[in-house]
């Protein structure tokens, strides 16, 4: 099935020429100029990515990202001419995926989509193949993770994660009692050559640590190096 990418982006010529690059790479894309057309958009269809700008008529980037998070984790990059470190650890604090500064080339766009989008293939081939059902739960000290749907659950109650946070988590808790550096989650979890420091995979940690409550002490940092999950399972 055709994966559907969400584009809002102001920009006409910008928009057309994103457009078009992803449908010659055989992706479905709905378009939108401004911010409440996207959550229009969004609600009407099933989408699978969102590329974002930040700064659009009617309702900006971060308020559209805000509203979208309350209901769902699609995977969101931000697109923005905006160079300030702080505007791209804001995104991330709102639920943002990944992150892109303009100007930027098409491809590099498209592969940061693909590598979300081919994580979520995986994640849904592995649903549909019920002897694997067992090994795609994680369950420690009353935190479960269900890595197959997506879900957390901390002492029975469902914790909402963004895709991102959800796989932070996951590596960490698959990787219990080991300490995981800053450098081996960008690898892991972005899978390219992060351009920026390493405020970003701190903030992605402090969300996570506000999410999971008194659970967040079993995440565990390890000054100047990184982070260990700590528990039983």
């Amino acid at each position: 099935m055709k994966k559907t990418i969400l584009i809002v982006e102001d920009e006409d010529i910008l928009r057309e020429i994103i457009k078009d690059y992803l449908m010659n790479e055989g992706y479905l894309v709905l378009e939108a100029a401004d911010g409440k057309e996207a959550l229009l958009l969004f609600h009407a269809n099933d989408v699978h990515l969102i590329m974002l700008d930040i700064m659009l008529p009617e309702l900006d980037g971060w308020s559209v990202c805000r509203r979208i998070r309350k209901s769902s984790n699609v995977p969101i990059i931000m697109l923005t001419a905006r160079v300030d470190e702080d505007d791209t650890l804001l995104g991330f604090e709102l639920g943002a995926d990944d992150y892109v500064t303009k100007p930027y080339s098409p491809a590099v766009l498209l592969a940061r989509a693909k590598r979300l989008i081919d994580c979520r293939n995986r994640e849904e081939r592995q649903t549909e193949s019920p002897s694997h059902a067992s090994s795609y739960t994680l369950s420690i000290n009353g935190i479960q993770m269900n890595l197959s749907s997506q879900t957390l659950t901390v002492e029975g109650e469902q914790v909402h994660l963004t895709y991102t946070e959800f796989q932070i988590l996951a590596y960490l808790m698959q990787n219990k009692g080991i300490v995981i550096s800053r450098d081996q989650l960008i690898s892991k979890i972005w899978g390219y050559e992060y351009e920026g420091d390493d405020r970003t995979v701190n903030t992605h940690i402090r969300n996570l640590r506000s999410k999971l409550g008194d659970k967040s002490k079993l995440i565990t940092t390890i000054v100047r190096t990184g982070y260990k999950f700590e528990g039983n399972a």
